[in-house]
This record gives C-alpha cells, structure tokens and sequence, in this order.
C-alpha cells in the first residue's frame, strides 16, 4: 500500500495543512526496517519471527511529508511517536520575540517525539528539511503494550539513555569547544549516526542549510561556511552542493576529540590502577 502524502486530496473534508491523511493500517516489514528505532522497540515483541499484526496496533498508518512541512507544533496533544524511514527533519523552539533555536536534527531510523511522553503534549516544533516518509506509532497503544511487556520498556529506557548521552555530548561540545572544533564534531557525530542506520560513515546529503547548522552548533552562519572552505582546501571533506564526503574521518575525530567524555574516564582509570601498583 502506497504512502499518503500530506494535503493528498482523496475526497471528503480537506485536512489540516499540517497533519497527514489517515492511511489503512500496513505492516512494516521487519528486514526493511533493521535499522530504524521502531524495529529497536519491536524485538522485545518477538516480531522478527512472529505474525505482524501486534505491530499493526502500534504503527497505525505512514505518511509523506514534503519539505517544509510541520510533523507538529508546541502545545498540539501527544498522539504519536514518529519513526523517520527516509528524508530529515529539524526540531526546534521559538521564543516569544521570534527568535529560533534549534534543538536537534533527526536523520532515518531515529524517533521523534518522545520528548512529549511526560508532558502529554509536544513541546517543540518538528519540520521537514526534506521529502520525509515516517511510520506514526500511537502512543497510547505503544503505552499499553509496554504496561504489559516489561521488556519494551527497557527497550524504550535504552533508547532513552542514548538520548541523555547524545545530549551530554552535545552540551560538551558547544559549551567547551572552538567553532572548528564543533563543525568537525558535528560532521563525526552525523557519520556515527548514518553507520549505525546501514548507511555510509563517509558520504551523505546534508540536508540542513548552513544557517540550521550555525544556530545549532551557535555560530554564525559565515563562520560554518568559512570553516568548511578551510575543510576542503585541506582536504578533509569534499563538498557538491549538500552532498559530502568526509575524506579524513580520523582526523576530523582527532580534531573534535570526539571520545573525549570516554577518554577521560580512561585516563582516570589508567591513572587509578598505575597508583595502585606503585602502592603495591
């Protein structure tokens, strides 16, 4: 069964702008889908072996998204937890003087709106950057499903816990870097996250502008441009309009020092154990 993209005229009442068509309900194919969040939540279930139609109760429908597109705004009811199958999308918040931040950008595979889970309802908004296809996951199904499988709901705190660490991450980076350091940190970040989802750690379609890439990272828009010049002329990527290749991902890594939440706990422990043989 085919996609419905967003504001597709099928008879009857014309929907909002900014909510997808509901589509018959569709099974999601388990091999097609290895690297997407969803299957991450659905193996608990035994799934990968099983008759699909327990996933039919949570994947309730897909939809297409065109570039630009609202997913959802603050303040709208918490009704789905989105998985991205292809395309891109950017979270952000809005100030009241009209200021923008954004707060995440979130490629295939990864799920969005789990950050309304306690609220009840979204506290950001999420837009398209891209033609985006997403599986809709109803929340309230998904909830009553993990009240009655512990083992989802680990699922979900693993999936959360990598979301903490994604931040702590990021807060390191743009609190304690120099600009450089946070485009080369950002690049290694994005190529982690394409190799964990089967798809190339070197080559990818960057879909934000340079501007979304600057208000994320907090630098200016010329600074990022400036910095990837520098980038090619040394030869660390090369560039076709949004589409890059991250020539030397070691140094790149080596200049964002990328592990170094992970280093340091190394260095402490190394530390700890030569003081302790020169006790001995």
């Amino acid at each position: 069964m085919r996609e419905i993209p967003v504001g597709a005229k099928s008879g009857g009442a014309k929907p909002p702008r900014t909510q997808p068509r509901p589509a018959a309900l569709q099974t999601c194919d388990p091999v097609a889908c290895n690297y997407c969040g969803i299957y991450n939540l659905c193996l608990p279930l035994g799934l990968e072996s099983a008759d699909m139609s327990l996933l039919d109760s949570v994947v309730r429908r897909k939809a297409v998204f065109k570039r630009g597109q609202l997913l959802f705004r603050p303040g709208k009811r918490f009704d789905y937890v989105y998985a991205i199958r292809s395309g891109s999308v950017k979270s952000y918040l809005c100030t009241e003087d009209g200021r923008t931040q954004i707060t995440g950008f979130h490629i295939a595979g990864e799920l969005l709106g789990l950050s309304a889970l306690a609220a009840r309802h979204y506290t950001c908004e999420a837009r398209a950057l891209e033609t985006t296809s997403v599986c809709m996951v109803d929340a309230v199904q998904f909830e009553e499903l993990a009240k009655a499988i512990p083992s989802l709901q680990y699922q979900m705190l693993t999936i959360m816990s990598k979301q903490i660490r994604h931040d702590e991450e990021l807060m390191l980076l743009l609190g304690k870097r120099s600009a450089e350091e946070k485009l080369a940190g950002y690049l290694v970040g994005l190529s982690k996250r394409y190799a964990s989802r089967n798809y190339s750690p070197t080559e990818f379609h960057l879909s934000m502008s340079r501007g979304d890439i600057g208000n994320y990272l907090g630098i200016a828009e010329e600074t990022v441009c400036r910095i990837l010049t520098r980038f090619r002329e040394e030869e660390l990527i090369t560039t076709q309009r949004r589409h890059i290749r991250l020539n030397d991902i070691k140094r790149l890594s080596a200049m964002a020092d990328v592990d170094c939440i992970g280093c340091g706990a190394a260095r402490s422990s190394n530390l700890h154990t030569a003081l302790s043989l020169h006790a001995a």
